[in-house]
């Protein structure tokens, strides 16, 4: 019996490529960049508060070290990769679900956010990045004299 990779989705993630190619006119390039698109697609969480942005990626199974996070012209990139066993089909598995390979995201920051300040940490295969906001002038007083 060979190894047959269940991917439920793979009907819609063709169909998205193809709409892509029809609208946007190369979907192997990524936004404008030069990277190709990715294996898989970490599932975010973006939650705003007063003072900063979160964005939560689970990346569970990657090692922090292999994860990239730069801010370059407004664009945070996250990119990275799954490395895949090369023993799984010698060990008898009927059905591989989980994702491998590289993956790629990247967010358009408000001018809001301060650039300067970002931080990520990853945590049981959560990624946690943190954008400061930039602070507000504050108003003041000008004295006429």
């Amino acid at each position: 019996m060979s190894l047959v990779r269940y991917q439920p989705w793979n009907s819609m993630e063709q169909l998205r490529r193809e709409m892509g190619r029809v609208f946007e006119g190369n979907s192997s390039v990524a936004e404008g960049s030069s990277i190709a698109t990715s294996d898989w697609t970490p599932a975010v969480d973006i939650k705003e508060t007063d003072k900063e942005f979160l964005i939560h990626a689970d990346i569970p199974g990657v090692d922090p070290n292999d994860i990239d996070v730069h801010m370059e012209d407004g664009m945070l990139t996250i990119k990275g990769e799954r490395e895949s066993e090369t023993k799984e089909e010698k060990e008898g598995y009927k059905r591989i679900e989980r994702q491998r390979g590289s993956f790629y995201r990247r967010f358009s920051l408000p001018d809001t956010a301060n650039a300067d300040k970002i931080s990520a940490k990853s945590n049981n295969g959560v990624l946690e990045i943190t954008i400061p906001k930039q602070e507000k002038a504050q108003p003041r007083k000008i004295e006429v004299k």
